[in-house]
């Protein structure tokens, strides 16, 4: 991918100032899930690949929330497409958008719920998503935990009853 140049010293310093880590949306996200007694991991790298970081996972539940911005990730709602550069602009959100998709159909084979948040939504209804395929997720792993159990105890009485 060709580096997209700035359109003027006014534009380059603003990019420059576009958080990656930590913004408002991801923190106002994160405060909610807190307040609600969710425990999770922040900025977690999920695929060995670079920019493959969930910005909030539980990886116990495999579970990756991504906070996307609506110009970066192409929001449908709220993108704008600048007018300078326009194309280079299109081909980085466009790419940004490709990598979203190969990073989601990746970690759903790896079997990862992948939620993906846009910054516009309001952070605690996002949370109350995100609480709720944690709440799923912790009902599957239960699930499976029992039936290992069962088969577990089936299988010593089995073996126990051949002894005799």
């Amino acid at each position: 991918m060709t580096r997209i140049p700035p359109s003027s010293a006014d534009a380059s310093r603003r990019m420059a100032r576009v958080r990656q880590k930590d913004t408002d949306a991801e923190i106002a996200l994160r405060r909610e899930l807190f307040r609600l007694g969710l425990r999770y991991r922040v900025d977690y790298v999920v695929l060995s690949k670079p920019r493959r970081v969930a910005d909030i996972a539980f990886p116990g539940l495999k579970i990756a929330v991504f906070v996307d911005g609506c110009f970066w990730h192409g929001c449908p709602i709220h993108a704008t497409w600048p007018k300078r550069n326009a194309e280079l602009w299109k081909q980085k959100i466009e790419a940004n958008r490709a990598r979203d998709a190969d990073t989601n159909e990746r970690l759903r084979e790896a079997g990862w719920t992948v939620l993906r948040i846009w910054r516009h939504e309001s952070a605690v209804e996002a949370a109350a998503t995100v609480a709720q395929e944690v709440t799923n997720a912790k009902h599957k792993k239960a699930a499976r935990s029992s039936r290992g159990a069962a088969h577990t105890e089936q299988g010593a009485d089995q073996s126990h009853g051949s002894i005799e």
